[in-house]
């Protein structure tokens, strides 16, 4: 059995949304991210980074949402949600992914960063607009990468897809406009998933506490 350590609308929903795809059975464990759970002497015994997502596995813990789900679909997945371990499709879902952690999502970061997770003599006033602008630039590259495609590894739905989903609902609340058609029809097409509402309805019940 696997436990889940997350709270509501952050990147534990995506590892959420991957278990809820392969139809893996697991607890969820809220870490109220309002009561400063996460900086708990007990949290940091499991996660020295005080965030979530944390997976605990019969083997041990794992961080790193993209990390996360790979190893679920790896380990899981009986040939879907990732391509084949060592063909080319392989080596372009992991272009993709570290793409999608490395550029697009990092403008969403620095911006949440600086508005409100940095102490306030840390935060710089001028993120928002920069933030704006990479997030474009980003976009922009992610759009050309998506091609025509239906999804990242081309006509079929991979976890590459999760982490890229879940960017785009974020970047969309914090009202970035997603700009290109394609790009548009990708997003709404991913979080119709019936995984997706499964994910994200289980981790807001938790809330209502």
């Amino acid at each position: 059995m696997y436990t889940l350590y997350g709270y509501p609308n952050t990147r534990s929903l995506r590892v959420a949304w991957t278990l809820e795809e392969l139809n893996i059975p697991y607890e969820y464990q809220l870490v109220d991210l309002r009561r400063g759970a996460h900086l708990s002497d007990d949290f940091a015994a499991l996660s020295p980074t005080a965030k979530v997502p944390l997976l605990k596995t019969p083997e041990g813990l794992l961080s790193e949402s993209a990390a996360i789900v790979t190893y679920l679909a790896d380990k899981h997945g009986a040939g879907t949600l990732i391509p084949e371990s060592g063909s080319f499709a392989r080596g372009h879902f992991s272009q993709m992914l570290f793409f999608l952690v490395a550029e697009l999502e990092q403008p969403l970061w620095n911006k949440a960063k600086h508005t409100f997770i940095l102490p306030e003599q840390y935060r710089l006033k001028d993120m928002a607009d920069c933030a704006k602008f990479e997030f474009e630039k980003a976009l922009k590259a992610f759009c050309s990468l998506l091609e025509n495609n239906e999804y990242i590894a081309g006509d079929y739905f991979t976890v590459a897809d999760i982490v890229a989903g879940h960017i785009l609902s974020w970047a969309k609340s914090e009202g970035m406009n997603l700009t290109y058609d394609h790009v548009q029809s990708y997003a709404k097409r991913v979080v119709k998933r019936p995984a997706y509402s499964r994910a994200w309805e289980r981790e807001n019940t938790y809330l209502a506490g």
